[in-house]
């Protein structure tokens, strides 16, 4: 199981919105054959494990490891169920049970009712969590939802606007690693979302220039129709959606209503870049999954302050200077 792990990083950015599963299958205590989820629409672990396995006589004695439940629905293909079935595995071993209700144990059920030995439940925390943004969507009704800042050293996360008025270039907080290491989260991610005067003051472009991989969908609050048309977000319209005051009572539980309007979209996890009035909605109504806050060197002395935060202890890394803190929110992953 821990090999079927490791296969399903692989899969995870491409495979999206299907979860990325691995899978091994084992003869004799030897792996003849082992595969992970193609791209969005392809063939899933099963069947490329299945097809790696060099001699399929071999299968009707062997076992079949996956970290989710195989499916049991025709979906982009056909049940990978019914594909253990018609190879005759004797022995299936499940990691976690798939969340999507058109599954939800029915594959388990459908290999068992044939005769094979199923197991299931090995390793089943951290195949969740290799898929926790399937798990949140399909469970929690929303997206996983990740909050995201960088902060001078003093606690501002932008200068004030008299400082801001004195040159049009943008005021860096962190360095160039760890902007890169930012546009690699973005391209991980189904959406990115800002607010208002963040949109209006930076115009961000919100984009992976930094890294290699799929600019997530730029989701932008604008209650009154204020940001310019001109703004460097609207140049690839097929890919932004504005929430104005037609979308969002911005009035009553705005984080609760954008977290619904995303679900709604499908769009299974988010990265929340701004500003400082956006991410502390969130972090008031407390849904939010993971918050990456950096610091850097810079001192600006006055200026927007960083949001109001108090959660349990961080993972801390370093980028050279620059300080990156990580917080899960334990209290939203009550999935065991």
């Amino acid at each position: 199981m821990q090999r079927c792990l490791q296969l399903a990083k692989n899969g995870r950015v491409h495979a999206m919105p299907n979860p990325s599963v691995g899978a091994v299958i084992v003869y004799n205590d030897e792996i003849i054959g082992e595969g992970y989820t193609s791209s969005f629409g392809g063939p899933h672990a099963e069947v490329n494990a299945i097809n790696s396995v060099k001699n399929p006589e071999l299968l009707v004695r062997s076992t079949i490891y996956v970290s989710l439940e195989p499916c049991s629905h025709f979906g982009k293909t056909p049940p990978c169920a019914d594909l253990i079935l018609q190879h005759k595995i004797p022995m299936v071993v499940v990691g976690a049970s798939d969340p999507n209700p058109l599954v939800a144990g029915n594959g388990l059920k459908k290999i068992a009712a044939s005769g094979a030995k199923v197991i299931s439940g090995i390793l089943e925390k951290e195949c969740i969590e290799s898929n926790i943004r399937f798990f949140t969507f399909h469970q929690k009704k929303r997206p996983y939802i990740i909050l995201k800042w960088a902060q001078s050293k003093d606690g501002f996360i932008a200068p004030s606007s008299e400082k801001r008025n004195q040159t049009p270039e943008p005021f860096w907080i962190t360095n160039i690693y760890s902007r890169q290491l930012v546009h690699k989260w973005r391209s991980e991610e189904a959406a990115i979302l800002i607010g208002t005067q963040t949109a209006i003051d930076d115009n961000p472009k919100l984009d992976v220039r930094d890294w290699f991989g799929t600019n997530p969908v730029k989701i932008v609050l604008d209650q009154k129709n204020r940001i310019p048309k001109e703004n460097h977000i609207f140049e690839d319209t097929s890919k932004v959606k504005v929430l104005s005051a037609a979308e969002i009572d911005f009035s009553k539980n705005p984080a609760t209503q954008i977290a619904n309007y995303l679900y709604s979209a499908g769009l299974q996890s988010v990265i929340i870049e701004g500003g400082r009035q956006t991410l502390q909605t969130f972090i008031d109504a407390g849904i939010w999954d993971e918050t990456r806050v950096f610091t850097g060197e810079v001192l600006f002395g006055s200026g927007i302050p960083a949001p109001e935060f108090l959660s349990s202890e961080p993972i801390k890394q370093t980028l050279l200077q620059d300080e990156l803190l990580i917080f899960k929110n334990h209290d939203q992953h009550n999935y065991f």
